[in-house]
């Protein structure tokens, strides 16, 4: 052999990184702001021979695994000094002596009796500096019997694992499936003796001692790429595992051919490490190499490779090495692998790789996000009240800030990550989806008129077609604002299984989220959006709502039939179809309803419950203002706020020739007509004749009241004049006309035409002029919509002027 190189080097400082064996330590230097894994040094300490683990295939000698395990807990993770004493460049081996604290680590193993000592070496110089001490120890152990020298009869033998075969590059030697039913979701006890790279580990499975190679769920690391096949065979060939350089009496076979010819064949094929593969790598042997370990097995690929969740110590608790990875940018997500998991722990590491690429961490360093049409929308958070329903995914809030009756005072809000089903449009003939009555309505019980929180996330631009999302630049699209709303005192209702929130602390929800209660109840579900897409704050917990409702099979995920109910909207029907059922309206005094939608200060669409039917409603004798008129939004606005999606009674008198029912209204026992003419938003109409009317002596007293304060429409009232348009009338001269009734509508319509207007007369006349009897020719005049025409009266037979309206 080679003679030694007896040099001694200085002491160093370095951590204990991986015991690969009883009497040997890889130490990694202790160096600062260093850029990536720092230099490590594989030092068997000086004049110890500890027992051989075994080889594959092969057999402990005994007390080998106690040896390792002794050092391997005494030493792994802590800091040490260490120094070379000695070196055998045969076998490519340093030997030194490594101190813990003020304590001589080949002294406390060979007192334990872990390892005998080696007196001198083959060479002059091979031997600890402390070798007298170290012989002493020797003596006083197998004196007491310790460890190796045990003197309990059977203790060397029962001290040998019975190792079964490994299952590293022969998965025949485990049965993958049967160790996965056995153990699934249960923690798994082991011991990690490799790492091959940041998501790939070999570890000892305890109690039995099955060396098995566990993939980490959810995740893959950067691939530490590939050597020539020639240069690995030359050093397994000419390599001595041996750790004191003593040549092992287990010949190693020779390479077959067939392990020849596959050498020659891809001798070339080098691969390299991947970007950061390195860095992954040391920081998975940073905490799990040598270390105990929890394995959660997760699942089997279609290889009988072992996937699953690995869990280290890190103090009181135990830390995720996937989610540690992914945090730092060392590994990214994979849903194959992650799909195993649960939903949380998916999540989880999901939520950090997008982080991670936010921040641009190693392996993400030079990502470039995909176009995305949403954008964040920051401080924009407002406080209101809720004026309407629109579906279960989006709502009308009142701000607080704005002044009231504004036309900015209301604003959409549209739920983050959620989508409900859609309500249709009647005017295209397009029914509500099933569960859309009732996600709306779960919100119209709980939201209408109360308080609430809003906190503006993000804005996206859609198509107006159907709502998808479009791409920047289409003409067709609109800006939807999207956030998440929250009732700081929730009202109780009967079916809701969520409980009153806590006083909100920093970083924890300011109340009630809204979105999570309808997606808990299955009305609606979370929108999977794409990397970098903006999404809602509390985006997890809208996870974890959404894996309640699915467990337990509530609303859309219901293997039930959805209910089903079918309204009569006598608002698209004729003027006709709504007198027929004027009669089952005026069979009760009183009926329930619900206002659907406000149309004017005045007239509103109101759902009757009982009947099933939509009608439209209008104040009998209360009339606002026109649209586009003064105080014609601020009526709006009124009784939006006050009975909009409001549940109310209603007394129904009459209906109109256009089919809208006239009556009275009344909202907790408050004729509503009254709250408008109080507020000078409305003026009483009763040419027709009050007595009909309930109340008539409160509106009266309420618009009188309004007169007197000079409210509103009246605002430049003068006793005695009518008001029109928030201004006095001078009187005029009443101008008396002789005119011809040309046509009577009926309902006090009719057309006149003034007599002896000189207009009129020369257009008889020129009709007189003309020969009408002659039948035209046919194709000669083929007129079109909007053309001016002659056409002969039915009643009388007289020529008149017309307008073709249609084509037909």
């Amino acid at each position: 052999m080679a003679s030694s190189t007896a040099g001694v080097t200085g002491w160093y400082r370095g951590k204990v990184k991986a015991v690969p064996s009883g009497d040997c330590l890889v130490i990694m230097a202790m160096t600062a702001n260093r850029p990536g894994p720092p230099p490590e040094k594989t030092l068997t300490l000086s004049s110890l021979i500890a027992p051989r683990l075994a080889r594959r295939g092969g057999v402990d000698e005994p007390f080998a695994w106690e040896s390792r395990e002794y050092l391997r807990k005494l030493c792994i993770g802590k800091e040490v000094a260490m120094r070379v004493d000695y070196t055998v460049p045969s076998i490519g081996r340093e030997f030194g002596s490594v101190f813990l604290g003020e304590k001589n680590v080949a002294l406390l193993v060979v007192s334990e009796g872990w390892a005998k000592v080696r007196e001198q070496g083959q060479q002059k110089g091979e031997a600890s500096p402390f070798l007298q001490e170290l012989l002493r120890l020797e003596d006083q152990a197998k004196e007491q019997g310790l460890g190796r020298w045990s003197k309990v009869l059977g203790a060397a033998e029962a001290s040998i694992r019975n190792l079964p075969p490994s299952a590293i590059g022969d998965p025949s030697n485990l049965d993958a499936m049967g160790l996965l039913a056995a153990n699934k979701g249960r923690p798994m006890q082991g011991i990690v003796e490799q790492v091959r790279d940041g998501s790939t580990i070999r570890v000892y499975l305890l109690p039995d001692f099955q060396f098995v190679q566990v993939f980490v769920a959810g995740i893959q690391a950067p691939s530490m790429g590939r050597r020539a096949i020639t240069e690995i065979a030359a050093e397994t060939e000419g390599k001595t595992e041996e750790p004191n350089g003593d040549v092992s009496a287990q010949s190693r076979a020779p390479l077959t051919s067939a392990q020849r010819l596959a050498v020659s064949a891809v001798s070339s094929a080098e691969v390299a490490a991947d970007p950061f593969a390195v860095e992954a790598k040391y920081f998975t042997e940073l905490r799990v190499l040598s270390r105990d370990v929890r394995i959660v097995l997760e699942g089997v690929d279609k290889f009988s490779n072992l996937i699953g969740s690995v869990y280290y110590p890190d103090g009181d608790s135990a830390k995720d090495l996937a989610l540690e990875l992914v945090e730092n940018g060392l590994a990214k997500f994979v849903e194959w692998s992650a799909n195993m998991m649960e939903e949380d722990a998916k999540r989880r590491l999901k939520t950090a790789e997008l982080q991670a690429k936010k921040s641009r961490l190693r392996i993400w360093t030079n990502y470039v996000p995909p176009a995305t049409n949403s954008k964040a929308i920051h401080d924009q958070n407002f406080t209101g009240k809720v004026v309407e329903v629109v579906s279960g995914d989006c709502i009308i809030v009142a701000d607080d800030s704005v002044p009231y009756g504004s036309p900015l005072a209301e604003r959409r809000v549209n739920l983050s990550s959620i989508r409900c089903p859609k309500m249709g449009n009647p005017r295209r003939d397009e029914k509500p989806a099933p569960y859309a009555r009732e996600a709306r309505e779960f919100l119209r019980t709980r939201l209408i008129g109360r308080q609430v929180n809003v906190q503006m996330e993000y804005s996206r631009k859609v198509s107006m077609a159907d709502g998808s999302a479009a791409a920047t630049g289409i003409a067709d699209s609109r800006v939807m604002d999207f956030g998440s709303v929250f009732l700081s005192s929730p009202i109780k209702v009967e079916g809701d299984d969520t409980p009153s929130p806590a006083a909100p602390t920093p970083g924890s929800q300011p109340g009630v989220n809204i979105s999570e209660l309808v997606i808990a109840r299955g009305f609606g579900t979370v929108i999977r959006h794409r990397d970098f897409e903006e999404r809602s704050n509390y985006y997890d917990a809208l996870l974890a709502a959404e894996s309640r409702a699915i467990a337990g099979k509530k609303g859309l995920h219901s293997a039930k039939d959805p209910p089903v109910m079918h309204v009569t909207d006598l608002l698209m029907a004729p003027a006709k179809r709504a007198r027929e059922f004027l009669p089952y309206l005026q069979k009760s005094r009183r009926i329930p309803a619900l206002v659907e939608y406000v149309l004017s200060g005045h007239r509103f669409k109101l759902l009757i419950p009982k009947d099933t039917c939509s009608i439209a409603f209008s104040f009998s004798g209360v009339r606002c203002r026109g649209r586009d008129e003064p105080y014609s939004d601020e009526a709006i606005s009124l009784m939006r706020r006050k009975i909009m999606q409001r549940d109310v009674e209603i007394e129904v008198e009459t209906v109109d020739r256009t089919g809208t029912f006239l009556g009275s209204m009344w909202e907790s026992k408050t004729n509503l007509a009254v709250t408008l003419l109080e507020a000078g938003l409305a003026k009483l109409q009763t040419s027709f004749g009050s007595e009909r009317i309930p109340d008539i002596n409160l509106l009266e007293q309420a618009e009188k009241s309004a007169k007197s304060q000079k409210l509103k429409i009246w605002e430049n009232y003068v006793e005695g004049e009518e008001v029109s348009n928030g201004a006095a009338v001078e009187s005029k001269q009443k101008e008396v006309l002789k005119v011809m009734v040309t046509e009577v509508l009926g309902g006090g319509k009719f057309y006149v035409q003034t007599v002896g207007d000189q207009k009129v007369a020369s257009i008889q006349q020129q009709l007189d002029s003309l020969n009408l009897q002659e039948a035209p020719v046919v194709g000669a005049f083929n007129p079109k919509k909007g053309d001016i025409v002659l056409a002969q009266f039915s009643a009388d037979n007289s020529w008149n002027r017309a307008m073709k309206y249609t084509n037909k």
